[in-house]
């Protein structure tokens, strides 16, 4: 995401070389890493144990504080030094409490804060800023409560006599210094950066029975250390994320340790076998020579028979051996037609397992455990043209083409890490019908790419633009930390078939940057695909990025399929639904009321419809200022559905004009990019919506918010990603149809109708019948006649059918009044300037519809532990030709008689199929969703369905 945008200054250049040989411990040069108060003395050498293991799957690692949990204070209160504060007895007493989240880590200073019962209500209104305060600008803290060190402080139980032990911190963020039973470890100067992993050999402070572990997290400054924030994403969390994210663990065992265990894969061409080089790291912790026998075991998906192999070896004191076993020597390793790993809409995905030993006779010493994924990737450029001269980015999995379809994934605001919601989080994006997810910086912990690689939901990861990680010039110690951090996130990412490719963002790497990064990831075995720049920039190794940014303000729907519009050079804010755009979406989004209801106080609720141009809390810290980079307000917005829609008369219309309004905009941007996916010049190969999530209540970027609230813009958009569907191209008035599952699709017919708002039929056409390959888009098959009557409003339905039944619906609301952008003014700019409105005013002119629905409860298996199942079919019954314009179905808590109960009573587990629909008298759509049970609160389900011209009333779902 742009924040601002800066030239790119040369980096001072750095050999390889000199990297390489700079000691685990080597200051900063800058002396960057304060000091702590008391009697400090610099940190001792202490070597960096040579093994370092992703932070799982293997059993000599072990989460701190999984069993006694961690203890959190500010050093405002506790002035101890670390010698004091790491001592064992040392006493805790009004320390604050905090266990490892679902990550394995203890999380942010806030996270601590929170934990033990500060700010109640944090999300709500600006209760946040009312405890914390309120940062305005992404740097340094600048609140006094967060701008001191913290200590984290757990016991734990050292490893049996003979056995080794290492500290492994994987990545903090901020700085830290470390301490274990009275010793110094390691400064602030050696321990940072948020995904580098460092391992410290502590087996000589180890102690009988209890021992002590103190981390003092020093402040983090995102621009200046290579550690992470939000952007301009969100208001910025007053203690800037400072704390520690992933696992902190003791690495035990001996004398042979078995560890950082992967596979390399060779898949033939034709995908028809894969050759798999198994490789695992074995350290000898003893003074002599070792030997021992070492196992790799390769299991398939379902069962079948695993390939086991063995070798023995002989690893020298101290130090650390990579045995590998390689399908030459190794021929089983050759997997004949392998199974194979496909996004979710193409196929399964099946999983291996890989585990392996280390062993010295009958006594096995050390044991890993993971699974990978046998697939393709190839990442390509193609289509080059005028405006792209080197080809876009595109990609094919297991050799088929698939259009990027996506978002961008934000994480709890505090970094707070649950399985269950990504699980839940997972269960909406399949509902969206989207195949990807980017991670721009904030990279998540191990469970998160594993429900990723089981859902099939392809993972591009990356750096993250607008902070340190785009500083030209590093120290020394700043560029092994940058080379550090790529190793240590190759290690995490190399056997996750998820993750597809990994990029840098706005602007592309130097030379040195570029040398650093592949060197470390070459040392993890991770091959990427790797793209140099989020935009259209390239690098010396990496080539053209071939891709494009922007817009990220309002835009017209016709927007997204303008092709003819370029600002040259960076390709940002260029037009819609050409090339690969690697984020963009037109701004606001605005929940639902029951949504809103759930963290706006009544004065803000006021504001959201009374002031578009004041400042709002939850869309980030910026201002009132809605021109160029700046996104406080929802001005641009709320200007568009003024115009297009009429002005509002409250709260309630207001939102109901802004679903509507989100509904068209983001079901136009997946639209465009298929149906120009099969252009010759520059195609449109895809388009990560940002943003997909949010880590907070939002008002800003996103398709579903963090209630899992399925507004509008969710609806719009599972509209266009329907797996076989039609849709209607705004820049030629033609139907298109997609086929994007994984299979032909025969006996197919497409018919468009055009009704006015009166009702009358004005056209309808049929297709022919139609057979659909896996991936096929057809353009021009129908040209309804739409009137372009100026003031006018005319509906189009679209109906896919397949041997006669009705499996896709699809209906547009078109103005006779059309947008115009002037694209003089809107070229290079985040959102649109416009010339001329759309005039969409005569849909408040509809008459009422009258509506009927049913609604049935039954037991399903669905995303995140959803168990029930509810079917609602609503029925337009009106007896004049009136259309039922945006219908909405919620599953709500009520009573026996049908009648809602008081308070928040929207399921907010549910994950609808479909909905927001529009219907014509005699016309029924059915709707599911799922949902859990243990929502009702006892309760008994009922559905309330209400639409733009149809009140609200209720139905028990029996």
């Amino acid at each position: 995401m742009i924040l601002r945008r800066k030239p790119v200054i040369a980096a001072a250049a750095l050999s390889l070389a000199v990297l390489t040989a700079l000691p685990a411990g080597a200051a900063d040069a800058s002396g960057h890493g304060g000091q702590d108060r008391g009697t400090r003395s610099a940190a001792p050498a202490r070597s960096a144990a040579p093994f370092t293991d992703p932070p799982t799957g293997s059993s000599a690692l072990a989460d701190l504080g999984a069993a006694t949990g961690w203890q959190v204070q500010s050093s405002a209160t506790a002035s101890q030094t670390g010698s004091q504060i790491s001592t064992p007895g040392f006493a805790t007493t009004g320390w604050l409490p905090v266990q490892n989240d679902g990550g394995g880590a203890p999380g942010t200073e806030i996270n601590a804060l929170l934990s033990n019962g500060t700010c109640p209500g944090v999300f709500v209104s600006t209760t946040m800023k009312s405890c914390f305060g309120q940062m305005t600008k992404v740097g340094p803290d600048t609140l006094a409560q967060f701008s001191v060190p913290w200590w984290y402080r757990t016991d734990f139980t050292a490893p049996p006599s003979g056995q080794s032990a290492s500290l492994v911190l994987n990545g903090v963020i901020g700085t830290a210094d470390v301490w274990v039973n009275g010793t110094q470890v390691a400064a602030s100067a050696t321990v940072t950066g948020a995904y580098a992993r460092r391992s410290f050999d502590v087996t000589s402070l180890m102690r009988q029975g209890t021992n002590s572990l103190a981390i003092e997290m020093h402040p983090n400054d995102p621009t200046a250390m290579l550690s992470l924030d939000n952007v301009d994403w969100s208001q910025i969390p007053p203690d800037n994320n400072t704390g520690i994210q992933f696992p902190v663990q003791l690495r035990t065992g001996g004398p042979l340790i078995d560890g950082n265990a992967h596979v390399v894969q060779n898949t033939a061409a034709d995908l028809s076998s894969s050759a798999l080089t198994v490789k695992t790291d074995v350290t000898n912790t003893s003074a002599a020579a070792q030997s021992g026998t070492v196992t790799a075991t390769v299991t398939p998906p379902g069962g079948g028979t695993p390939v086991t192999v063995t070798q023995n070896v002989t690893v020298a004191a101290g130090s650390t051996q990579t045995v590998v076993f390689a399908p030459s020597a190794y021929p089983a390793l050759t997997i004949a037609s392998p199974q194979l790993w496909w996004p979710y809409q193409l196929g399964a995905q099946p999983l291996y397992g890989l585990a392996t030993s280390v062993a010295q006779g009958a006594t096995v010493l050390g044991t890993t455990g993971s699974t990978f994924g046998i697939r393709t990737v190839t990442s390509y450029l193609t289509g080059a043209s005028s405006q792209a001269p080197s080809g876009v980015r595109a990609f094919k999995v297991d050799n088929v083409p698939v259009v990027i379809r996506g978002g961008g994934w934000d994480p709890d605001l505090f970094l707070r890490y649950d399985p269950a919601d990504t699980a839940r989080q997972i269960g909406l994006m399949k509902a969206l019908g989207i195949n990807t997810v980017r991670l721009e910086g904030h990279l998540m912990p191990a469970d998160w790419y594993r429900q990723m690689d089981e859902a099939g939901i392809l993972v591009n990861a990356g750096y993250q633009c607008c902070d340190f990680w785009e500083n030209s010039t590093y120290s020394s110690a700043q560029q092994a930390d940058y080379q550090l951090t790529a190793q240590s996130v190759g290690q995490t990412l190399r056997d996750h078939p998820s993750v597809f490719s990994f990029q840098w963002s706005d602007n592309q790497p130097t030379a040195t940057q570029e040398s650093l990064a592949l060197a470390g990831f070459a040392a993890a075995d991770y091959s990427g695909p790797f793209i140099a720049s989020a935009e259209y920039k390239s690098s010396p190794q990496l080539g053209p990025a071939g891709e494009k940014e922007g817009p990220y303000d309002w835009v017209p729907p016709n927007y997204w399929y303008d092709t003819t519009h370029s600002t040259g050079g960076d390709l940002t804010n260029s037009g819609g639904a050409w090339g690969f755009d690697s984020e963009q979406s037109s701004g606001n989004t605005v929940p639902t009321l029951d949504s809103l209801r759930r963290f706006l106080s009544a004065a803000d609720q006021s504001a959201l419809w009374q002031s578009p141009g004041a400042n709002q809390y939850h869309n980030n810290y910026e201002g009132t200022k809605h021109t160029g980079y700046a996104f406080g307000t929802l001005y641009n917005l709320d200007t568009a559905i003024t115009q297009r829609y009429g002005p509002w008369t409250g709260l309630n219309q207001y939102v109901e004009e802004a679903q509507v309004q989100n509904y068209e905009s983001t079901r136009a941007q997946f639209e465009a990019f298929l149906a120009h996916s099969t252009k010759a010049a520059a195609p449109s190969t895809g388009t990560i919506y940002w943003q997909l999530n949010k880590g907070w209540p939002t008002l800003l970027w996103s398709l579903y918010n963090n209630d899992g609230d399925q507004a509008g813009a969710f609806f719009g958009a599972q509209k266009a990603n329907r797996t076989l569907h039609a849709l209607y191209a705004l820049d030629d008035g033609t139907v298109a149809l997609d086929n994007l599952g994984g299979t032909a699709q025969a006996a197919v017919t497409v018919e468009s109708k055009v009704y006015s708002t009166a009702g009358a039929v004005l056209d309808d056409q049929t297709s022919g019948t139609l057979s659909m390959a896996s991936q096929q888009v057809r353009t021009g098959l129908l040209t309804p006649a739409v009137p372009a009557t100026a003031g006018t409003v005319s509906f189009v339905e679209l109906l896919v059918r397949q041997n006669g039944t009705v499996v896709d619906r699809n209906v547009y609301w078109l103005p006779g009044t059309q947008d115009k952008a002037n694209w003089n003014k809107t070229t290079g700019n985040p959102q649109a300037s416009m010339s001329q409105y759309a005039n969409l005013t005569a849909l408040k002119n509809l008459p009422a519809a009258t509506v009927s629905a049913t609604a049935v409860t039954s037991s399903a298996s669905g995303p995140a532990g959803a168990d029930r199942k509810v079917t609602v079919t609503v029925t337009n019954t009106s007896t004049q030709p009136t259309v039922g314009f945006f219908l909405r179905a919620d599953v709500r808590r009520g009573t026996t008689a049908g009648t809602e109960l008081p308070g928040d009573n929207e399921l907010q587990s549910s994950i609808w199929s479909d909905n927001d629909t529009t219907l014509w008298p005699g016309e029924s759509e059915t709707l599911t969703a799922t949902y859990s049970s243990a929502d009702l609160q006892g309760a008994t389900p009922v559905v309330s369905v209400s639409g733009w011209n149809v009140p609200a009333f209720d139905v028990v779902a029996g």
